[in-house]
């Protein structure tokens, strides 16, 4: 962990680089698998799966009755939580599912968009180390409300090849049964391009590490689209003088925990702050798990002191977060100053392992500094939107002298004709 005292502006460019693996080196290593798999179907697939995962699949895709299985392996308890969660994340998603209202542009001309599900959709699910059964709800249940025809899940099984039974569980309660157990970048190179048993796909979700991300990057240059580069898990938190360093600690080891190139940051303006919360950083970790994921992760943590929480809010909207985490009694004053961040936590209890699991908002956010262009996902993430529009005769004697007049001005007659024609008559 590095402590840094006041920067200046000159250095916080430098400050938001995140370390990560050579890009060139990835590229080469994902583009092979993307060739192989793309040319060699399910044979290329269960190469990798054997090479990466330590398993070698009779079959790819998880049968029904394992599905059904699951149920019996996961507690009452968790069943009931995963129940409360996904009704939380039903009610905020199916809040954005609002159909637009017809425009009247100008006097017979009838403008509008219509909401349409797009109709084949992959969900990468992460279920390495850690098996994210709450991303699943957080991508099955917006798909399910946009009303996607077919949904696709591919997630990592262990060297026993099984996959966990809480993933299966969930996929279970949310109606989808197209599971295939491959992980990894041929994961992406299957939905994107289809194989023997997996179904092509037009449209790639989920969050990953580095080669997931970079893969998804790849097949979205041959024309199938992604929901956003979200990579390596990533906080910043603001820390006013009255936050508590064991709920910061906390909330920098959540993170840390996703795996060793996560990103967590900490930013404040009471200097006492960052001794305090490194105590408790080190404390912490020694009681948990994945102790050896966090400290390596941990080695790349940033304590940074400034002069103030404003000028902590600007170096967060130059980072721009996955997720930012405001914990200041003051908080108020600064909610509207955010302009880059994927997801936003207030105040002492709002920790970000609320929106991970049950809060209601959607936890697959952009990362890698992406916030300046991307948002987190949602159900419009699911949906295309077809423009319609109905021009009368007095539509096009109102507007067609004026479009004639602008297509002559692009020496485009064709479009001018168009228009005329219709005029004369």
């Amino acid at each position: 962990m590095t402590i840094i005292l006041n920067p200046a502006k000159s250095e916080w460019k430098d400050l938001c680089i995140r370390p990560e693996i050579g890009k060139s080196y990835i590229e080469n290593a994902i583009l092979d698998i993307l060739y192989k798999v793309r040319t060699e179907g399910d044979k290329a697939v269960k190469h990798y799966c054997e090479k990466f995962d330590g398993f070698s699949p009779d079959s790819l895709k998880i049968d029904i009755k394992e599905i059904k299985a699951a149920s019996s392996s996961i507690s009452a308890e968790l069943k009931g939580a995963i129940g409360k969660a996904m009704a939380n994340i039903e009610k905020f998603h199916a809040a954005q599912l609002i159909a637009e209202q017809p425009v009247v542009t100008s006097k017979g001309i009838t403008c509008w968009r219509k909401n349409v599900a797009i109709e084949k959709v992959g969900l990468y699910i992460p279920g390495g180390s850690a098996p994210l059964f709450s991303t699943l709800l957080m991508l099955g249940i917006p798909a399910k409300i946009a009303g996607c025809n077919l949904i696709t899940i591919c997630t990592p099984a262990g060297k026993d090849g099984k996959v966990n039974p809480v993933i299966l569980y969930t996929a279970g309660i949310l109606g989808i049964t197209d599971i295939f157990k491959i992980g990894g970048a041929q994961a992406i190179a299957a939905m994107a391009y289809g194989t023997e048993t997996v179904p092509k796909v037009y449209k790639i979700f989920g969050p990953g590490n580095q080669y997931v991300t970079k893969a998804k990057q790849l097949v979205q240059q041959d024309g199938v689209a992604i929901d956003m580069p979200a990579g390596p898990s990533e906080v910043l938190i603001i820390a006013g003088k009255d936050a508590n360093p064991a709920f910061v600690a906390a909330d920098l080891i959540s993170q840390a925990e996703h795996g060793p190139d996560s990103q967590v940051v900490l930013t404040t303006d009471y200097k006492d702050l960052l001794s305090k919360v490194r105590e408790e950083v080190e404390k912490q970790t020694k009681l948990l798990e994945r102790k050896e994921i966090i400290e390596k992760a941990i080695e790349n943590c940033r304590l940074i002191l400034f002069a103030s929480l404003q000028e902590c809010i600007d170096f967060s909207n130059e980072y721009a977060p996955e997720h930012l985490i405001i914990n200041s009694s003051e908080y108020g004053k600064y909610t509207g100053k955010v302009t880059n961040a994927g997801s936003v936590f207030l105040g002492q209890y709002s920790c970000e392992s609320m929106g991970d699991y049950a809060s209601g908002t959607n936890h697959t956010l952009p990362t890698n500094g992406y916030a300046r262009n991307y948002s987190g996902v949602s159900t419009e993430s699911f949906i295309k939107r077809i423009t319609f529009q109905e021009v009368t005769q007095e539509g096009i004697r109102e507007l067609g002298p004026d479009v004639e007049k602008m297509a002559e001005a692009e020496l485009l007659t064709g479009h001018k004709n168009a228009v005329t024609l219709r005029l004369k008559k």
